[in-house]
């Protein structure tokens, strides 16, 4: 029990705390070693002495005096004068909400990892890595790089933001053009983490909310930024249709097959004026198109009218002038499958890197429902099983074991 608390304080609060520290210490290895001393002697203490009062609270003590021990070790050496450590939290201290413990600098790292700086393929990825505690492994497979190539790249931008004196704030209006695209990445990803599991008990579930209120702040202070609206539309049809994705059985229901009754209408209204403002900011980009798919399928009504497939595809297709990667051409292929046959997407699938692919879920469980579809159940087969051994949550799982048993009837 005291292991899956530390578990679930050390989730929800990684990017407070880590946020906090190094906005303290103005360095990102001090802080990130320092959460992980106080996690390693959470999972020490807690199972002898009992979960404290406040957990989130008890690792940030831990961590800023590991992080002030540090430091002051680096001081000394250096032949400075050390600071006095914090003394431990008095009984008082500990039972204050962590909230007003852990100041909440989430919005200023997330703009420390994002400067200009810091390369731009290495922005998102470091951000999601302290801010959203994500690990190196679930990075890598978001960019479809592999874990070594993640790693080097976190290094490489954690040594330039120290190099470059990067300064640990939110920077003035007039710089965020500089940065918003890598913000908006980073809080695209997160919210494709909270999204993976169907049945919204995943780690990374409670991104949702946080990412529909991110957003929401986004578009408040660069209200003329059309991405921006982009991606709070975004995120608001896709959890407006959260209700549908599971059947009675908790297995994942189709987006296809899922019942427009149950969506969430207030969400998809929300999400309408944001794609709205979205259109009209000027010249549509990808986040614009990726939104419009989303809400196009979010206009049906009941399952009485038939899936929009052909609007989909055309909007794929224009997506594909944008943003040209194996991702968008696989989302293309599943709707190309409805609109001109199994064999014509069969050969789009075919066309893309596997190697780049292998470790990425969706590309097996599309490849085995178009070789399900076209007779090729071996083949078929051996996609279900290598899409079931890259563990998939509970309800994608149960849905992949029966098209698997279709497959094979």
């Amino acid at each position: 029990m005291s292991l899956a608390v530390l578990e679930r304080a050390a989730r929800e609060a990684s990017g407070r705390i880590v946020g906090a520290l190094a906005a303290r210490f103005r360095d990102l290895d001090t802080a990130e070693d320092a959460f992980a001393d106080a996690c390693l002697k959470a999972a020490e203490a807690w199972p002898k002495h009992g979960v404290p009062f406040d957990p989130v609270g008890w690792l940030y003590r831990t961590a800023e005096r590991k992080a002030l021990d540090a430091f002051r070790r680096r001081r000394t050496r250096e032949r400075l004068l050390p600071e006095t450590p914090v003394p431990p939290p008095t009984p008082e201290e500990a039972m204050i909400d962590d909230a007003r413990i852990i100041p909440d600098e989430r919005l200023r790292l997330i703009f420390v990892c994002c400067h200009p700086a810091v390369a731009p393929d290495s922005r998102a990825a470091l951000t999601l890595r302290l801010v959203c505690g994500l690990s190196v492994g679930e990075i890598a497979r978001a960019f479809l790089v592999s874990e070594p190539t993640l790693a080097q790249r976190l290094v490489r931008a954690k040594r330039k933001i120290a190099e470059a004196g990067v300064p640990f704030e939110v920077p003035p209006p007039e710089a965020w053009n500089d940065r918003l695209e890598a913000v908006l990445s980073t809080l695209e990803i997160a919210y494709a983490q909270s999204y993976e599991d169907a049945a919204g008990a995943g780690t990374y579930a409670e991104y949702a909310m946080e990412v529909l209120a991110l957003t929401r702040l986004l578009t408040e202070m660069v209200p003329a930024e059309s991405g921006a609206h982009a991606l709070a539309a975004l995120a608001r049809y896709t959890e407006a249709r959260r209700p549908a994705r599971l059947d009675k059985h908790g297995c994942m229901v189709p987006l296809s097959e899922q019942d427009p009754a149950l969506w969430r209408r207030p969400l998809i209204d929300e999400a309408d004026a944001h794609l709205k403002c979205a259109w009209a900011a000027g010249s549509p980009g990808p986040r614009t198109i990726q939104a419009a798919i989303h809400g196009t399928w979010c206009w049906r009504k009941s399952l009485a009218e038939p899936p929009p497939w052909n609007k989909v595809a055309a909007l794929y297709d224009v997506l594909i002038g944008q943003r040209d990667d194996a991702v968008v051409r696989l989302n293309r292929a599943v709707a190309l499958a409805e609109v001109e046959g199994p064999e014509a997407a069969m050969s789009e699938v075919d066309a893309l890197d596997a190697r780049e692919l292998q470790h990425f879920l969706p590309y097996h469980a599309v490849r085995a429902d178009l070789l399900r579809r076209l007779r090729r159940i071996p083949a078929a087969i051996a996609a279900y099983d290598a899409a079931l051994a890259l563990g998939p949550a509970p309800a994608e799982r149960i849905w992949l074991e029966r098209t698997k048993a279709l497959a094979i009837r």
